[in-house]
């Protein structure tokens, strides 16, 4: 999955690329090839396509530079700053026991030991991280923070099979890509110091560092699946726009002043890393709920039509090709009250019912001989009407209730339900419109035949 925390850190990468006319690139660290299946990278790729986060450059696959990574390793060695590493998994495990007794970190003991004496056997290569002193952050969101070296371990660089570890492979790759700002999550605060020791022996200046916090859950824990959805592809399923989760996530942990909706123009333009505060964001999920439902009333019928007709399918709903411009002209009059993709779906089911409807007990409890005869009266009137329109219709149905001297509660409730089938659907002219003359005359001569 793409955790919507990795989402909103990819958003500030894109945010803060565009905003100083840089450039946002993507790399997929694959180096753990158990787990780097090509379902999980496609997953990043569609994740990343969904919110509308391109990068610059074609992505860069970790993996294939490994050999990249091990000659790096070599300028280490030969620098004096990494060492080769022959303990055996028993000696290791003796001294890990020692260490963790005594309260520091692991240190080998071939750290000083001359690599003339060197068995013959597998061998890691570990960085030669400083004794004492310190390993400063300078952080553009945690501002400063100091690592005392000496809890910093000598780290691996290469396990035994040459392979190289992440903190390696990444120092390599943000060097070789010309990567000047690393922005990420806090949890690899401690990996900075790490890096930074890693950069300082290759000889290499270290990249500008921003760690952001997490997101919690709305009651301040750490974001979990009791809190809902977590993953991108979760929100997406759920009907959230990604217009309305660019926005959404822009503001945890990010703002404008009292700024809450703003496009990505604007947003690129106001950016800084350095306005990101330091305390974790807590989702708000009806604050997301009243962004998606301010974009969905800004989006092109055509295209939330579109998109509709997905959710219908996935549901299992047969939708004709001819239904798309009814969906059209019915979502403008629906989607007011829409707070997601999902609801907007439920609002323009009543449009796709094929005829002759199956009206619930309800409805035909409102169908009595009375109500027969007010609702084909007016739908003679309906049939005369050439001005297929809300407001003519809304004035139609008003002139109506007063020739027939009573109020529209008289006959709209079974208007609506003889209309819809039982469905939700918006006020009375607006499901007129919607289902069009023809088809709201047939469902009307439907409900009044003397077999409904």
């Amino acid at each position: 999955m793409m955790h919507i925390g990795t989402a909103r850190t990819a958003l500030f990468n894109w945010l803060y690329a565009r905003h100083t006319g840089g450039k946002f690139l993507l790399r997929i660290e694959d180096t753990d090839r158990e787990r780097s299946t090509a379902e999980a990278v496609q997953v990043i790729f569609d994740g990343l396509k969904w919110l509308g986060l391109e990068a610059d450059e074609a992505p860069v696959f970790q993996a294939g530079r490994a050999d990249r990574h091990r000659a790096a390793v070599d300028q280490m060695l030969a620098r004096g700053s990494a060492y080769r590493d022959y303990m055996t998994p028993e000696e290791l495990e003796a001294e890990r026991e020692l260490a963790r007794a005594e309260g520091r970190v692991i240190r080998s003991p071939w750290r000083d030991l001359s690599p003339n004496d060197a068995p013959d056997r597998p061998f890691v290569v570990r960085l030669k991280a400083p004794l004492d002193g310190e390993t400063v952050i300078d952080d553009q969101v945690k501002g400063e923070v100091r690592f005392q070296n000496q809890n910093l371990d000598d780290l691996i660089l290469l396990r035994t099979d040459g392979t190289p570890t992440y903190n390696l492979a990444v120092v390599v790759d943000d060097h070789e890509m010309g990567v000047t700002h690393v922005i990420r999550g806090d949890d690899h605060l401690n990996n900075a110091a790490r890096q930074t020791l890693i950069y300082q022996g290759l000889g290499w200046a270290a990249p500008v560092w921003a760690h952001l916090p997490l997101i919690h859950g709305p009651d301040g824990a750490k974001l979990s699946k009791r809190h809902g959805a977590q993953a991108v592809s979760e929100f997406d399923a759920m009907g959230y726009l990604p217009e309305a989760m660019r926005n959404y996530l822009a503001k945890l942990g990010w703002g404008h002043g009292d700024d809450e909706i703003f496009s990505d123009e604007q947003a690129i333009a106001w950016f800084d890393i350095k306005d990101v505060v330091s305390a974790p964001a807590r989702l708000d999920w009806d604050k997301l709920n009243h962004l998606n439902n301010h974009y969905i009333r800004l989006a092109e019928p055509a295209r939330l039509a579109g998109l509709v007709v997905d959710i219908h399918k996935s549901r299992d709903l047969k939708v004709r090709e001819a239904a798309l411009p009814v969906l059209e002209r019915t979502i403008p009059l629906v989607r007011d009250g829409a707070k997601t993709m999902l609801e907007l779906a439920d609002a323009t089911v009543f449009v796709l019912k094929h005829r002759p409807l199956e009206l619930p007990e309800k409805v035909q409890g409102l169908l009595t001989e009375e109500t027969r005869g007010r609702l084909s009266r007016l739908r003679d009137r309906l049939a005369d009407e050439a001005d297929w329109a809300v407001p003519a219709l809304e004035q139609s149905i008003r002139g109506f209730a007063e020739a027939e001297g009573v109020g529209i509660g008289k006959f709209g409730p079974a208007l609506r339900g003889v209309l819809s089938g039982g469905s939700p659907a918006p006020d009375l002219a607006g499901t007129l419109v919607s289902l069009g003359k023809d088809e709201s005359l047939g469902r009307l001569n439907d409900a009044l035949s003397d077999g409904a």
